[in-house]
Order: C-alpha cells, then sequence, then structure tokens
C-alpha cells in the first residue's frame, strides 16, 4: 500500500513542522509555544474566557489543559478567579507580565499564518478550510 498521498501523514508532517516554528518564536525565551498561542488566545478574547475555552479552542484533554494553565499562572503570565456566577469555574485573567509581551506573541503568530498561506489564493484557502473542517469532524 502507498501511503505517500494519505493525508494523515501529510497533516502529521504539517503539525510536526508547525510545532518546531512555533517553539523557535521570539518569545520562547519567556514561554513555551503552547503558552503563546494561549495567550493569544486570550488577549484576543472581548469576553471572558474559562479553561474549557483553552480546551476546546486547541482540542486539549481537561488534565493537559489543567497542566498548561498552572504552568502559565506559576509562570507569572495568568491569574484565575472564580467566577462570580458559578464558584466551580475560573476566569483566565492576563497579567502584566504577558501584557508586555503581547505585541511580540500577536507578531509571532501573524508571522507564522503569512509564511504558511504565502502564494495561496483566497479560494484554495476555503476549500482548505472546508476540508479540514470535516475531517475534524470525522475524527471526533
Amino acid at each position: 500500500m502507498d501511503t505517500s498521498n494519505h493525508a494523515a501523514r501529510y497533516i502529521n508532517n504539517l503539525s510536526n513542522k508547525l510545532r518546531r516554528k512555533i517553539d523557535a518564536f521570539s518569545s520562547r525565551a519567556v514561554f513555551s509555544g503552547s503558552q503563546g498561542r494561549v495567550l493569544h488566545f486570550v488577549l484576543a478574547q472581548s469576553r471572558d474566557v474559562f479553561q474549557k475555552d483553552i480546551e476546546e479552542e486547541f482540542s486539549l484533554r481537561p488534565p493537559t489543559a489543567t497542566q498548561l494553565l498552572k504552568k502559565m499562572e506559576q509562570g507569572g503570565l495568568i491569574r484565575r478567579e472564580v467566577a462570580a456566577e458559578d464558584g466551580r469555574m475560573k476566569r483566565i485573567l492576563v497579567s502584566e507580565k504577558a501584557r508586555q509581551y503581547q505585541d511580540i506573541v500577536i507578531a509571532d503568530i501573524t508571522s507564522l499564518e503569512k509564511e504558511l498561506t504565502r502564494g495561496i489564493a483566497e479560494e484554495e484557502m476555503d476549500v482548505f478550510f472546508k476540508v479540514i473542517r470535516k475531517m475534524t469532524e470525522n475524527v471526533s
């Protein structure tokens, strides 16, 4: 069986390359690529963000999200505050320390997106997103 044109192989290959690129971000000395992606997500929201939002956005299992957020809290990047409306939920708040890196985080991720999609027409990206959503649904 020829596996050279299997979707999973290409997705895995791209995922590995993206992970290496993200780990090489200029902010790497301060926090990990995963932490940078979470910071970018939280900073971009105009609403309250909770652990469940992080789990859904990054397809993380609860223990993985808990560990990631705990490390970010220990590093002084975020703090978690009990939500008044539900004591079981904790709102994720970005610290002033993390806000100092906001421009760097956004620039890193914007640069990666431009590099990743360079030379790809908008119509091709539309097809890509349609296909990747279907693939995601298929394995969910």
